[in-house]
């Protein structure tokens, strides 16, 4: 390894204050070491946002200087802004464990992006640059392939854990205790690690427990069909899914693209068992209901989801019966709780039994580390500092203070907002004055970064206020309005039950656009004219504040 002694950089770009679109870097001299690429889904206020990015733009000023970006799993969150980055930035080589690898794949290829420099290691690989030496230990998470990473440079070590948790009984590989141990002697000064569940006190339950529940729900309902929705890109839960459908003599059919897509990689990868028991929509309708097992997406409410249309009655392949069973072995993520209440109230109409992990606790655990798991993560690395990452600003906190009750000193507890970075020099990390853009990146459809906070704040105008368009034609020449101007609302006032408050309305735009042709306004003045009118009128009718827009239109005879 090089021996220059110049500082080492961690420059956050996404996953501080957020659950989700994780994504940071390592860069020492002429080199930028990538961790995670992800994204995180638009919440209701972001009206027309399919999803958000971080901000790429020191990536973009420093793009000579990526060697590579390295992936600890395959979750949205750490692989699904990969296509966007790609088409953004040129990444040399992207290095994931083999699941990962396999969903970034298709995730390419469903996006026409074709790239060759994508990797899969081990955590018996070392990969080497420069400046970095970078190895991999695996993690426990609800997905196989979840490892953390090990980089060292010149100035010290740094481990992130990616998301993790501590599961004795797991149902796939145990985390490797003793490698982490073991780099925790060689010495780590740096801590990066998962935060999600820093307010969960004590230890997670085992995902075994999850597997003995469904085992009794299987047990209790053997003479109904049972539906279960889950996260699709919760492998092991699907894993023993299937293996309790085995057990119990029950064929599974899939509904959902994304779930379909994860059970084919896993079964290829040899994560999951038993692909004979998986049957097509047809073949399920010739089986009684005891015999089978319907697997869906829609756990969190999505409209679109499988089971959401289920429950709506619009799913061409699947009508629910009475006597159906259906089980949610998830958790609610923040801010899809009234989607799901709206999905099982329309379940509960059709006089469906509902089992969630309110009426039976363990049909579902998280795979993020709680207080306790957090604490041992922290006493077998030893690290001298403590960056609590992916979770909202009062997990980060709680983290930090988990560490402090760990004997870490609170002055080396750093709770960073992104675009913040901290100064690795000599085995000694200070938080730099230097920022970078740390903004979000909002994705429309096809485009990226076109919508901002402008477009935004009209959009929620118009959703909760509507949108009102005057329409006037004049003849700029001779400086005369040809006739009275037209009004048209949406999502404002019914104009046919309003027509006194129209009628007011026209004649404010009339007399504003007749003074505006008097003093000679051109055609934009005249149209800032009418809305800096009507405005103030039409608030105080109504309370109400529309989008304004002006149309005018100079027939000139």
């Amino acid at each position: 390894m090089n021996q220059n002694n110049s500082e080492t950089k961690i420059i956050v770009l996404g996953g501080l204050g957020e659950v989700g679109k994780n994504m940071y870097c390592l860069m020492h001299e002429d080199e930028i070491i990538i961790i995670d690429a992800g994204i995180s889904f638009a919440e209701e206020e972001l009206l027309g946002i399919d999803y958000v990015l971080p901000d790429y733009t020191f990536l973009k000023q420093n793009e000579d200087k990526i060697k590579a970006l390295i992936i600890t799993h395959g979750h949205e969150d750490h692989i699904g802004a990969i296509p966007f980055l790609l088409q953004a930035v040129n990444i040399p080589a992207i290095y994931a464990p083999n699941q990962a690898k396999q969903l970034i794949a298709i995730k390419l290829e469903d996006r026409n992006i074709r790239y060759d420099n994508l990797y899969s290691y081990t955590d018996k690989d070392v990969l080497k640059t420069k400046h970095f030496e970078i190895q991999f230990f695996k993690m426990t998470h609800s997905i196989p392939d979840s490892h953390g990473i090990y980089l060292k440079t010149v100035n010290g070590s740094v481990i992130t854990t990616g998301d993790f948790k501590f599961d004795l009984t797991p149902i796939g590989p145990m985390a490797d205790l003793q490698k982490i141990v073991h780099l925790g002697e060689d010495g780590v000064d740096l801590l990066i690690a998962d935060s999600t569940n820093a307010l969960n006190e004590g230890m997670s339950i085992s995902e075994s427990k999850v597997d003995n529940a469904l085992n009794s729900v299987f047990d209790k309902y053997a003479n109904n069909r049972i539906l279960i929705a889950t996260f699709a890109s919760n492998i092991y839960r699907l894993k023993h899914i299937i293996e309790t459908c085995y057990k119990h003599n029950r064929k599974v059919c899939v509904f959902g693209r994304s779930m379909d897509n994860n059970i084919k990689i896993s079964i290829e990868g040899g994560y999951i068992n038993h692909k004979e028991i998986i049957i097509t929509p047809d073949e399920a309708k010739s089986l009684k209901p005891s015999e089978v097992c319907i697997l869906c997406t829609g756990s969190q409410g999505e409209p679109l989801a499988a089971l959401s249309r289920m429950a709506d009655g619009t799913f061409r392949q699947v009508s629910l019966r009475p006597d159906d069973i259906v089980i949610f072995s998830s958790s609610a993520i923040p801010g899809n709780q009234l989607s799901i209440s709206r999905t099982i109230n329309k379940l509960y109409l059709k006089g469906i039994k509902v089992l969630t992990t309110d009426s039976l606790r363990e049909l579902h655990t998280s795979g993020h580390a709680n207080e306790e798991e957090l604490k041992l993560m922290i006493r077998l690395a030893k690290p001298k500092y403590l960056m609590p990452f992916h979770g909202d600003y009062r997990m980060l906190k709680k983290h930090a203070n988990i560490g402090q009750a760990c004997g870490i000193p609170k002055e080396n507890t750093f709770v960073l907002r992104n675009g913040e970075m901290l100064i690795l020099k000599d085995h000694v990390i200070t938080k730099a004055k230097e920022t970078v853009p740390g903004d979000d990146i909002y994705v429309d459809g096809n485009r990226v970064g076109e919508v901002g906070s402008v477009v935004l704040k009209d959009r929620k105008i118009m959703s909760n206020d509507g949108i009102l368009v005057v329409i006037a034609n004049i003849d700029m020449k001779k400086r005369n309005l040809l006739i009275k101007p037209n009004i048209t609302t949406r999502g404002f006032i019914m104009v046919n039950e309003n027509e006194e408050l129209i009628h007011e309305i026209e004649n404010v735009s009339e007399k504003t656009i007749i003074e505006s042709l008097k003093t000679r306004d051109g055609i934009n003045d005249i149209k800032a004219k009418i809305t800096n009118d009507l405005i103030p009128f039409i608030e105080e009718k109504t309370g109400r504040r529309p989008i304004i827009l002006p149309v005018i239109i100079d027939v000139q005879r």
